[in-house]
């Protein structure tokens, strides 16, 4: 295997791993030893820092070329991405798996929107955008850091449930008797309003700029 991507899968690696063990093993005891305060800025530096290596990394590896999937994969990620945006953008409303003010107060309320579909759909939303990437299977670096981002936010998404089981108690087990993990995409069209507004223009907005980053058309672009 070519050392560039050997050196990519390091930084993956590097990366989905210190999401984890920061996450999970590592939290309480870099809590009582830098505080909550100094624990966020830790993981906002590590975070970053792997996060700047995988892309760097990627940049300078080897495409390695796969056949690819044609046309007919160009429109499963096509269509794979909508609702990962949907998704994403629901989240980001009355999610409580954030750690904001109000969260067990969220959890022990009935679902609504993109929470009838999964109450993980932010990190759905991570795994569906991976997947839409792998189904593609144009070259070994796109294929190999997708794969990494679906592991890390699909692993994670369980991980998390233990996580917050310990933390909120009986809120969080309440949550998860209303929710699933798996999504129900049956569902999505119950979704906000704004979660399909502002999810539309993420998928109209990220797919035109992947053209101009990465100068591939993606998305409906491709056939306009």
């Amino acid at each position: 295997m070519e050392s560039g991507l050997v050196l990519l899968i390091a930084a993956n690696v590097a990366f989905v791993g210190t999401h984890f063990l920061m996450s999970h093993p590592l939290r309480q005891p870099m809590v009582g030893r830098l505080g909550a305060g100094g624990f966020q800025i830790a993981y906002t530096i590590v975070s970053a820092a792997t996060l700047a290596w995988v892309y760097f990394a990627y940049k300078a590896a080897p495409a390695g070329d796969l056949p690819g999937s044609g046309e007919i994969g160009w429109i499963i990620a096509t269509v794979l991405t909508l609702p990962a945006t949907v998704l994403l953008a629901g989240s980001l409303f009355g999610n409580p798996a954030l750690p904001v003010p109000g969260a067990e107060a969220q959890a022990r309320a009935e679902p609504r929107g993109v929470f009838r579909v999964t109450r993980h759909p932010m990190m759905w939303g991570i795994g569906l955008w991976a997947l839409s990437h792998i189904v593609l299977f144009t070259n070994w670096r796109s294929v190999l850091t997708a794969f990494a981002m679906g592991v890390l936010a699909l692993v994670g998404a369980r991980l998390q449930d233990a996580k917050k089981e310990r933390l909120m108690g009986e809120a969080w087990a309440e949550w998860e008797s209303k929710t699933s993990y798996w999504p129900r995409l049956g569902r999505l069209l119950s979704a906000r309003p704004v979660a399909w507004g502002l999810g539309i223009v993420l998928f109209f907005g990220l797919s035109w700029l992947h053209l101009r980053a990465g100068g591939i058309p993606a998305g409906v672009w491709r056939w306009i």
